[in-house]
């Protein structure tokens, strides 16, 4: 494989006691692409939505102990048992009410940990067990996400949240679910996905519905680059025309670190980041999974000072304990990441959203760069105003 040498261009530098603190970093404007609806559940619903529907086969039936079992379950360092957790999950999510309120929680929880959009993931051919139809599901969630958004509003916070319709990869509904999110993407669906093990189900054994979609001018993501390597990527891009590489942290395998410091890209990685495709990287979730062996040696860091087009994300808030915020705030304290460094990550994650180009821009020059800019201006008038009664203030 022939390769370039990636340019040493400047990424900007930490500015001396301006780490942002956890309180900036919850009101800061974040954008989140990769976030699974049955993954981000709170324990407590998980608990009344199982008593109500007489699911019996949760491991703890207190909310606290049952937050807990989640997380430790999923850190195994397999993706396999990983997602083996949403069995839990999924089966108390298989009534229109229990979808509704799913969905109106995630937009209330992502507004009020101050994510201004965010695109949700979910698989509908995983929620008919109870009768409900594919349109059914769609548009339950649907009503969810309108109403999370209408309550985060009358609580102060501002959240735009458009679906994503995922197939699973071991399954054979791929096209139809394609058809499903082509037909409602003007009713709160912004694209697909497949999800699942990769091991074993490559994405080019759904070549119909990606294109399908792409005669159909509609976007889609792929998970790859997960627990499976540079092949996965390959395929999603080259074979299957992903707009988007869902994770895509393995793209890390086509890159070397000389020992004098010096960078060298291989040709598929110099491809992902000349053509700008978005990685959906979400740090504690690949710790988990055992894509990366911590925060501080996640390639995030390198994907980073590389510049290619990396967003950060939360994959499975349940199952990873965490949040933007959160996420974030590992970021901080592992690479010293200051405010321009977070509002990097977040207008590259709205440069990638599914949504029109001008409702891109809009959220991007008059939310999320003016909340940027408000919480730097904190760091100028702490550090230069001077106190009542000094030499200065009465000049």
């Amino acid at each position: 494989m022939t390769s370039q040498t990636a340019p040493k261009g400047p990424v900007p530098a930490n500015v001396p006691g301006q780490v942002p603190t956890p309180d900036q970093i919850r009101r800061a404007p974040k954008v989140l692409l990769h976030d699974h609806l049955d993954g981000g559940l709170r324990p407590g619903t998980v608990v009344e939505l199982a008593r109500e529907s007489g699911y019996a086969e949760l491991p703890e039936s207190d909310p606290g102990k049952l937050g807990i079992w989640f997380r430790e379950a999923a850190d195994s360092g397999s993706l396999e048992r990983y997602l083996e957790t949403f069995r839990h999950t999924v089966g108390v999510m298989q009534t229109r009410e229990a979808l509704v309120r799913v969905a109106r929680e995630c937009a209330e929880d992502l507004a009020g940990d101050g994510v201004v959009y965010a695109e949700v993931r979910y698989a509908p051919e995983q929620h008919l067990e109870q009768g409900l139809t594919l349109e059914e599901v769609v548009e339950a969630v649907d009503e969810g996400f309108r109403q999370g958004e209408r309550l985060a509003r009358e609580n102060g916070h501002r959240i735009r949240v458009g679906a994503l319709l995922t197939a699973m990869r071991h399954a054979a509904r791929s096209l139809e679910i394609a058809e499903l999110a082509n037909r409602y993407r003007d009713s709160g669906v912004v694209g697909f996905d497949i999800a699942g093990a990769e091991a074993g189900h490559p994405p080019t054994r759904h070549l119909d519905a990606f294109e399908y979609l792409k005669r159909e001018n509609n976007h889609f993501t792929i998970h790859a680059g997960e627990a499976f390597g540079l092949p996965s990527i390959w395929q999603a891009l080259q074979w299957c025309g992903a707009d988007r590489l869902g994770h895509g942290v393995r793209i890390i395998d086509d890159i070397e670190v000389r020992p004098d410091g010096s960078v060298r890209l291989g040709r598929l990685a110099s491809y992902v980041r000349d053509k700008r495709i978005p990685l959906e990287l979400c740090p504690s979730s690949n710790l988990q999974t055992g894509a990366a062996t911590s925060y501080a040696e996640h390639p995030i860091g390198l994907l980073r000072k590389l510049l290619f087009r990396a967003t950060v994300n939360t994959d499975n808030r349940l199952m990873s304990h965490t949040s933007m915020s959160q996420e974030f705030e590992h970021l901080v304290d592992a690479f010293g990441y200051t405010l321009d460094d977070l509002q990097w990550f977040s207008v590259n994650g709205m440069k990638s959203a599914f949504i029109p180009f001008d409702e891109r821009l809009a959220l991007i020059n008059d939310v999320i760069k003016p909340g940027y800019a408000e919480l730097k201006s904190e760091w100028l008038f702490r550090s230069t105003a001077p106190t009542s009664g000094s030499a200065e203030a009465e000049g």
